[in-house]
């Protein structure tokens, strides 16, 4: 079970608790969500896609509205593995 970095911060609205689903998985180590910007586009829901590879994991972008957040994945699973596991876990509506 990964460690979820819960702050002080702010966070786009429904992007906790789908991080801690994704936490539970045991190659999951560490999910810290970093920084929140705003979007020229606007995007219906919640939506997190897999942006790059960072050392030992992933940069994770979430995105709902104008806003997008950066989520940083520290994890041993391959990108596919990581892009499956997000979508399993996301939230039902």
């Amino acid at each position: 079970m990964g460690r979820l970095v819960v702050t002080h911060s702010t966070y786009i609205d429904g992007l906790l608790p789908w991080l801690r689903k994704i936490s539970n998985n045991i190659e999951v180590k560490t999910i810290t969500p970093g920084v929140i910007e705003q979007a020229k586009g606007k995007n219906e829901g919640l939506k997190l896609r897999v942006s790059r590879e960072i050392v030992g994991g992933y940069k994770i972008i979430a995105r709902k509205g104008r806003t997008i957040q950066e989520v940083f994945i520290i994890t041993k699973l391959s990108k596919e593995k990581l892009k499956a596991l997000i979508i399993k876990e996301k939230p039902r509506n």
